[in-house]
């Protein structure tokens, strides 16, 4: 979904992309989660790291593995595809239950919008960095941007039952399904036009101004 950014060693941890919203409560992690947790935000560093020096297409797996102490096969067993390294994040789960605690008399679109700008203030205050090269690749770089929108389905998918099961609406349901494509959308063309302008506007201000516009009606 949305630009997230890495987090501490037993936190769940994002890199969204599309918007996402980071920090978001779970239940403590076991040993063995921790431990893949941990792997995974190795790969992470490494590949930013790599991409920073060398730029993202001269940056290759055996690279990336070499420089996280892993192997290639260890790389591609937690990320299928290298543009997966950059906007892939465990965070679906976490979104989803944010959204199920929400007031169940609350707005469904006010209920979003306090899910993604809280989760996106913690990404941005744990490391603006991250989140800042992070979206610039999802810019630069077609393959990461097409790659974004194959991997929101599964955001789409989750908010989606989340947001029928709020509404007693069936999760097949046309109009459920319509709202969080919109939200959705919206939320990866704010990213887009953010990095766009080189990180330049407020991220929260223009999360905010696209929900209220799906919010007041689409108006030119």
């Amino acid at each position: 979904m949305a630009p997230t950014a890495p987090t501490p060693s037993d936190a769940p941890t994002g890199g969204s992309g599309s918007v996402h919203p980071a920090h978001l409560t779970r239940p403590p992690l076991g040993l063995r989660e921790r431990k893949k947790l941990r792997t995974r935000m190795a790969i992470r560093r490494a590949t930013y790291q790599l991409i920073g020096e060398q730029g993202y297409e001269a940056t290759t797996v055996e690279q990336i593995a070499e420089a996280a102490e892993v192997s290639p096969s260890t790389v591609f067993r937690y990320f299928p595809a290298k543009e997966d390294i950059v906007i892939s994040d465990e965070l679906d789960p976490a979104l989803e239950a944010a959204l199920r605690a929400r007031p169940a008399d609350e707005d469904p679109l006010d209920s979003v919008r306090q899910v993604i700008t809280q989760g996106l203030t913690a990404a941005l205050r744990a490391d603006r960095a991250a989140v800042v090269q992070r979206t610039r690749l999802m810019v630069e770089v077609p393959a990461i941007r097409a790659r974004m929108t194959e991997t929101m389905t599964t955001t789409s998918r989750l908010l989606t039952n989340a947001l029928a099961d709020r509404a007693g609406r069936p999760r097949h349901d046309l109009e459920v399904q319509v709202f969080t494509a919109a939200v959705l959308g919206a939320l990866r063309e704010v990213t887009l036009y953010w990095a766009g302008r080189d990180h330049q506007d407020d991220l929260i201000e223009l999360v905010d101004r696209a929900l209220r516009m799906l919010r007041d009606g689409i108006r030119l």
